[in-house]
């Protein structure tokens, strides 16, 4: 098994570009709490926002899904879950919960690995927390039905040895040796992915301790903007690097730096947007017509009016309706369905930059 190798780690050489990301992420950092004290109202609307598209994203990704106006229930805790698909859902929200209110507790260690796990599943009828039982492999499923191995991760049998090893290396990584977070948070997700330690629920816990890492290592954006609708929007990136960086990794020869790169992107892309939609509402700036514009940008699916209003503090519902007849009318956007299962959808763009 193969995790966080110190000889990995002292081959990596960074560009100027890597340090000038390093450089703008911690920039990043240091603005968050000028933000906190100058709009908290602004902070607490995209803080709720954000839990609702995380909840819906991270879930997505692995094809739990649920209608919109159910999610909201759930997230907003209004209701109890239907299916099995609405208990995954709840349990996220409970896990996501958690490490928002707990992080600075909850250090990096297998118990809290399990815990995490533990309420994540809570409603499932399933026992949460449990290392696999079985060994286990990423698939790959295709539309025609056929599927291909993406991967095989650490057997079963080596799984409690493998999560204690990371989280020592972790530990000595941060603590002792005082490397980068920005380096290491990333390198440890790729890892728990390769280990791969549940029988269930591995893409999702390796999310919620994303932000856990994030969090005690001060980078907050994911708590105002979903760092799983990131990752969901670019999807085909996050799977594909994931799978490139896997090849070698149980002899300790693969490559994790582009999982890094793509780890920085998504991370960059939450801040900049964080900064864009803070000082929209702070300020006025682009008035009210773009939010709801930005909002509509990030939809991934069909949506409701009602549903880009949750996202506009201070815009009205009638403004929303304006605008997206705007945009109906640029093109932008066409309105499907009669009666109340009808919603909006983005029209697809022509392909001007000749990729397939």
């Amino acid at each position: 098994m193969h995790s966080l190798s110190w000889k990995y780690l002292d081959a990596l050489r960074f560009s100027a570009s890597d340090l000038k990301s390093i450089q703008a992420l911690a920039e990043y950092r240091g603005k968050q709490v000028l933000f906190a004290r100058q709009s908290p109202q602004v902070l607490e609307s995209l803080r709720r926002v954000a839990m609702i598209e995380s909840g819906e994203s991270s879930n997505r990704l692995e094809g739990i899904t649920a209608p919109r106006e159910r999610i909201l229930a759930l997230v907003q805790e209004d209701t109890a879950p239907l299916n099995r698909f609405e208990q995954e859902i709840l349990g996220y929200r409970n896990a996501l919960n958690w490490v928002h209110g707990n992080h600075e507790d909850l250090a990096f260690s297998p118990d809290i690995v399990r815990e995490l796990h533990t309420t994540m599943m809570e409603y499932t009828g399933e026992a949460g927390g449990n290392w696999k039982t079985r060994d286990n492999a990423i698939i790959q499923p295709y539309t025609d039905g056929s599927r291909r191995i993406r991967f095989r991760p650490t057997p079963a049998a080596e799984t409690a040895e493998a999560v204690q090893q990371l989280v020592d290396r972790y530990d000595d990584a941060i603590h002792h040796d005082a490397r980068e977070p920005l380096v290491i948070v990333p390198l440890t997700i790729l890892d728990f992915l390769c280990i791969h330690p549940f029988n269930d629920g591995n893409g999702r816990s390796s999310r919620l301790l994303t932000l856990l890492l994030l969090y005690q290592q001060g980078y907050e954006v994911g708590r105002y903007i979903s760092l799983e609708r990131i990752f969901e929007q670019t999807k085909v990136s996050y799977y594909d690097t994931l799978e490139r960086c896997s090849q070698g990794w149980h002899e300790g020869k693969h490559d994790a730096f582009p999982w890094v790169n793509y780890f920085w992107g998504v991370m960059l892309a939450a801040y900049k947007e964080y900064e864009q939609r803070v000082g929209t509402l702070r300020t006025g700036r682009g008035a009210k017509g773009h939010q709801v514009r930005l909002a509509v940008e990030r939809k991934l699916g069909p949506f409701r009016a009602a549903d880009i209003a949750t996202e506009c503090p201070g815009v009205s519902h009638e403004w929303v309706r304006r605008v997206l007849r705007e945009m109906r009318d640029e093109g932008l956007i066409e309105f499907q369905g009669k009666g109340p299962g009808a919603r909006w959808v983005k029209k697809r763009r022509p392909n001007t930059e000749g990729e397939e």
